[in-house]
């Protein structure tokens, strides 16, 4: 486990969110549905003038097929997404419980050094709360 796969933590989160925001837009983009007025007449006599509604969706069956090929896409990079933030989980239950506030405060919350040692407290500073993280992280 490398810092690398920290940062892959912090970007399937945001993908989870992001891909989630897509489905529901897709998912809208589905259920519109257009409607308007037509007005037509008998084709015999008397020629009696009516009123219809015709309403439908906007796309065809093509685009229909399209878009659930999209969702199911979606759908495939959000599980994917979620596996990696599972796996950080995981990796984080194991690991010293220090360790744990400082990888959650450096890279999840995305404070900067200085911030991380004024929550951790006890009279950490900035330099030796990152170099505690660095031997951490290089011993692991």
């Amino acid at each position: 486990m490398d810092k690398t796969i920290l940062q892959a933590y912090i970007d399937a989160c945001e993908l989870m969110e992001e891909t989630e925001k897509e489905i529901q837009k897709l998912n809208r983009k589905k259920k519109t549905i257009i409607q308007t007025n037509v007005t037509g007449s008998m084709h015999e006599f008397p020629y009696v003038k009516q009123h219809f509604k015709i309403q439908g969706t906007a796309f065809t069956v093509k685009e229909d097929s399209n878009l659930r090929y999209e969702e199911k896409l979606l759908e495939q990079q959000k599980a994917k997404a979620e596996q990696i933030k599972l796996h950080v989980e995981e990796w984080m239950l194991t690991i010293p419980s220090r360790m744990q506030r400082i990888i959650r405060y450096r890279y999840l919350e995305g404070l900067a050094w200085k911030q991380v040692a004024a929550r951790m407290g006890r009279k950490a500073t900035e330099n030796s709360v990152k170099k505690e993280f660095e031997r951490f992280m290089k011993n692991f």
